[in-house]
C-alpha cells in the first residue's frame, strides 16, 4: 500500500508506533525516524532487547511484551527477520505492518494483509510523514539547521 491516500490515512489515524530494531545510537536511521515521529506527536514504543530505555520510553524485548495497544509496527530489521515480527504484529492486534526502506518481505506482507492489517513495504515512516504533512522543503528536509537566511541581530 504505497498510494498517497492510504499512507495519509495510516499516518493520520494510527498514533502509537512500536519500532522494532530501534537503536539508542542517535546517528542510526531508526533513532532519527523515531525521534522525528515522537516530536510530531506519535507515541513511540522501542522494541530492542539490548536496551532498557530509548528516547525516554521503556524498551521491550519483543512486541508481545508490550502491555498496551500498538497501531503501527515499524520494522528496522533485515528482510529475512520480518516474518516472525509480522506474526507477532498479528498476535498483538496491531493495525499496520510497516517495513522500512530496503525491507521487502512479501510473505510477511501477505500474512499481514490476510489478517486485516494495513501493510507498507520499502518506505520510511519519517520520510512519508514529512512528504505528506509538510515536513520536507525543496532542499529535502526542513530541519532548520541550514538556512539561506541571515541571522537577525
Amino acid at each position: 500500500m504505497t498510494d498517497i491516500p492510504t499512507l495519509r490515512r495510516i499516518l493520520r489515524r494510527y498514533r502509537t508506533i512500536a519500532v522494532v530494531g530501534l537503536s539508542a545510537d542517535w546517528f542510526r536511521p531508526s533513532y532519527f525516524a523515531a525521534k522525528y515521529m515522537q516530536e510530531h506527536g506519535y507515541r513511540i514504543i522501542p522494541v530492542n532487547p539490548k536496551y532498557p530505555e530509548i528516547l525516554g520510553e521503556r524498551c521491550y524485548p519483543s512486541l508481545t511484551d508490550i502491555p498496551e495497544p500498538v497501531d503501527i509496527v515499524d520494522v528496522f530489521r533485515r528482510t529475512q527477520d520480518v516474518l516472525p515480527i509480522a506474526r507477532q504484529a498479528v498476535e498483538i492486534g496491531a493495525k499496520c505492518l510497516w517495513q522500512q526502506l530496503g525491507v521487502v518481505n512479501e510473505e510477511a506482507d501477505r500474512l499481514a494483509r490476510e489478517h486485516g492489517l494495513d501493510s507498507v513495504m520499502d518506505r520510511c515512516v519519517k520520510i512519508e510523514h514529512a512528504r505528506l504533512f509538510g515536513g520536507l522543503s525543496w532542499a529535502g528536509v526542513n530541519t532548520g539547521v541550514i538556512s539561506a537566511k541571515r541571522p537577525v541581530d
